[in-house]
């Protein structure tokens, strides 16, 4: 096998690894070789589905993207999709496992290795170079013994390493030789560079402390990276600590994101934040939401155990009221069953809690099941073709005073003929199992368009780029701002050593 590698691997959590290894992915896609990422094991609630039927994490999603390749389960063999603070689905190639504690999956999870490295093993074969990942930190002391997703993943790849540290957190030169310094010789020596990144201010100011930390770990420092607003979907929750949560002034349409606890998918809302007169704010408390013209219920891991938390922090007669008061509202996947009368979970598939009722917004009524749909999905609405996918468990009945939003025309490549979500009487409720639906433009435009009206202004004809443009152009960005500021002979040369 003589295909190239590169692992990114962080000194933390959310330290920009999967960006940089999606900037990767892009440049060597426009020198014009075959490039694939590579994540064996993921934890997180956004997730996508293939056009196979398939789970797999966003983050490798977007990285494909940024290769100009189709997503692949096997760039993500397995994802944890944590629904408690000690209990995470296991998704193994795409398909529910089972539910395990952190306890039971440490000791189980090496049982997955020969599904990870048939995984990557034939997206070598099949590609010139393997851009990897790892998750959180490599000196996780308490669990490398078990390590299959940093220096383990590592090692079975022989993959040469690149520790990329966020300097925006503060005690960036600490973090990183504490981090060489708590692995086993033969793990420090598989790193070959250290990226800096997010830094604001001049380079030059570095510079004494790149010097020193390459005196104290013999690692080069390869590249420093500025702190800059580029717009790609964000996997990791720590990132909704960044969002605003203020309305833009100088934009028209205030759009309220509940930021429910175990909040899933909220990548949906990408597509309506790049509208040129959409203000997105994610909201917190109940004192925050005030009547938006747009209030978005978006998914959820854990349903049952998100909409008591919306009752006990007021949030559930907050939404209510802004309803009242005039604003529409959109529930989408979670959201949808939190909008019905009534959730049932009899057998505790997502919680213990059993019953209990929903916000009454929409007349439905859900039923949790151990089944969970896992689908790419066609669907019309009116006019409208609207593409997107669906992950939920649980099936949604429609009472007398709720129409169905949309019809379900074709689900991984197959026709089909069956009716998804539900709207209300009036149409000022939305409640949909279709993720991705504001990327459909006419269909979103549509809807901003109907809220303008209600408040009296003009109809605005749609000026972005679709979706797919502005994420290529971003991807271009990210792709620019890296080789910009990475001594690219350097990493060409950890690239081309990597298959000796």
């Amino acid at each position: 096998m003589t295909v190239q590698s590169v692992m990114f691997q962080g000194t933390a959590s959310d330290a920009g690894k999967s960006w940089l290894a999606a900037a990767v992915c892009r440049i060597l896609a426009n020198r014009g070789q075959k490039v694939v990422p590579f994540k064996s094991q993921n934890m997180a609630l956004n997730s996508f589905i293939t056009d196979k039927g398939d789970e797999m994490g966003r983050a490798q999603v977007f990285q494909a993207e940024a290769a100009r390749v189709k997503p692949d389960v096997r760039m993500n063999p397995i994802l944890l999709k944590p629904s408690t603070d000690k209990d995470s689905q296991v998704i193994v190639m795409g398909k529910v496992l089972e539910d395990m504690d952190a306890v039971s999956y440490y000791h189980f999870k090496r049982k997955l290795i020969p599904q990870i490295m048939a995984a990557y093993n034939t997206l070598a074969t099949e590609n010139d170079v393997v851009v990897l990942e790892g998750a959180g930190s490599p000196a996780e002391i308490n669990l490398n013994e078990n390590d299959i997703v940093n220096m383990g993943m590592a090692k079975m790849a022989d993959a040469p390493v690149i520790l990329v540290a966020d300097i925006d957190k503060g005690g960036v030169f600490a973090s990183i030789y504490g981090t060489i310094k708590l692995m086993s010789a033969a793990d420090q020596q598989r790193i070959k560079g250290i990226i800096i990144n997010k830094f604001r201010g001049d380079k030059s100011l570095l510079e004494p402390g790149n010097k020193m930390i390459e005196e104290l770990t013999g690692i080069p420092v390869i590249g420093v990276l500025p702190m800059i607003d580029i717009d790609i979907d964000e996997e990791d929750s720590v990132s909704l600590s960044r969002k605003p949560r203020r309305k833009d002034i100088q934009k028209d349409l205030d759009v309220a994101v509940i930021d429910l606890n175990k909040i899933s998918n909220f990548t949906d809302i990408h597509s309506l934040k790049i509208q040129p007169d959409v203000s997105v704010r994610y909201v917190l408390t109940a004192s925050e939401l005030g009547t938006p013209d747009l209030l978005i219920l978006p998914g959820s891991k854990n349903t049952n155990e998100d909409l008591a938390a919306l009752r006990k922090n007021g949030l559930a007669d907050a939404i209510m009221r802004a309803h009242r008061d005039g604003s529409r509202v959109v529930g989408i996947c979670g959201g949808y069953q939190i909008l019905g009368r009534m959730l049932h979970d009899p057998t505790g598939i997502e919680s213990p809690i059993k019953e209990q009722e929903g916000l009454g917004l929409l007349d439905t009524e859900t039923t949790f099941n151990e089944e969970k749909t896992t689908t790419q999905a066609v669907a019309k609405r009116n006019n409208y073709i609207l593409k997107g996918y669906e992950i939920h468990m649980g099936t949604t009945k429609l009472g007398p005073n709720a129409t169905p939003f949309s019809t379900i025309k074709e689900t991984n490549g197959q026709s089909e003929n069956r009716e998804d979500g539900a709207i209300n009487n009036d149409g000022t409720v939305i409640g949909t199992y279709l993720h991705g639906i504001f990327d459909n433009p006419y269909w979103t435009r549509h809807l901003l368009n109907r809220i303008r009206a209600a408040k009296g202004m003009a109809p605005l004809v749609d000026t972005t780029v679709s979706i797919s443009n502005y994420k290529d152009q971003q991807y271009e960005k990210l792709a620019q701002l890296f080789a910009q500021n990475v001594d690219m002979e350097k990493f060409d040369q950890i690239l081309q050593d990597s298959t000796k």
